[in-house]
């Protein structure tokens, strides 16, 4: 295994995208892995940050890096 986290996520794509439709054009699985894709980032909490979805998790990071930057003490200029 090359990649833990590349496979678990290629093995969840196959198992409840992939296989769950039988894709008759480009556009209809366009659109049934548009649909997939944002459940998976924006609504499925994932046990690996903490029972959130990914989008949360992200918002959360971007708050807090945000917080951090305005609480920095700028550097003197000599």
């Amino acid at each position: 295994m090359q990649n833990g986290y590349i496979e678990s996520f290629n093995g969840k794509f196959r198992d409840e995208c992939l296989n769950e439709h039988w894709f008759q054009s480009l556009s209809q699985a366009r659109v049934a892995i548009t649909a997939w894709r944002s459940d998976y980032n924006e609504v499925r909490p994932h046990s690996s940050i903490g029972r959130i979805p990914p989008a949360k998790y992200a918002e959360q990071l971007r708050r807090q890096a945000g917080d951090a930057a305005r609480h920095e003490i700028p550097a003197q200029i000599h």
